[in-house]
């Protein structure tokens, strides 16, 4: 390895100092919140994760708000990508149920991430194209019930709520009764599956 290229290891990973763009320092907060949660993310934190003085990261990120802002629009990049994957060949019953396993499964592998989802991103104008992305899949799953206008968007409400709901509560550890998680979650899909129109 050049020596012109130093590199800086920190809590298991490295990065190149030399070269540093926007995304890698979107890539280091996110790593970051990963291995120490959000409140842990911090310019002095993700300078120091890069190799470089926090004064540096200004010329890729112009603020702490935009950071997150920037990191919002990966995550919601990243949902909308492992959605689509796990929904391809799927359709009606199979495609909600895999879509509600696969946000769950999102939240318990990144838990942070997950709570630095924007509540309403489609009214930011730096975060409405992946928002509407991101939803388009939830739509499109749902045109297979006939679900179309006002009808799709209180049904994805509802959504939502459930998979959103269940995923922050097991996150932060709220559920403290010895039953299984697993059979909960599947239940609540199998009610929500229920409560879908049939053509």
């Amino acid at each position: 390895m050049s020596p012109a290229l130093s590199m800086v290891a920190t809590r298991g990973t490295t990065m190149p100092r030399a070269g540093l763009s926007t995304a890698a320092v979107v890539d280091a907060a996110l790593h970051l919140i990963d291995e120490r949660g959000l409140d842990a993310l911090t310019l002095a934190a993700v300078a120091e994760r890069t190799g470089v003085a926090a004064p540096s990261l200004y010329k890729h990120v112009g603020s702490l708000a935009q950071l997150r802002t920037q990191m919002a629009v990966r995550i919601m990049e990243e949902l909308t990508e492992r959605f689509t994957k796990a929904l391809v060949g799927r359709s009606g019953d199979d495609a909600v149920a895999t879509l509600m396993r696969t946000y769950r499964q999102y939240a318990v592998d990144h838990p942070a991430r997950h709570a630095a989802i924007p509540p309403d991103p489609l009214h930011d104008p730096e975060l409405a194209s992946a928002g509407a992305r991101l939803i388009e899949v939830l739509f499109a799953v749902l045109r297979g019930y006939g679900l179309d206008g006002a009808a799709a968007i209180h049904t994805t409400r509802c959504l939502r709520a459930i998979v959103h709901g269940f995923a922050s509560i097991e996150a932060a550890g709220g559920f403290g009764l010895p039953e299984d998680l697993d059979t909960t979650h599947e239940q609540l899909i199998r009610m929500f599956v229920a409560s879908l129109p049939r053509t």
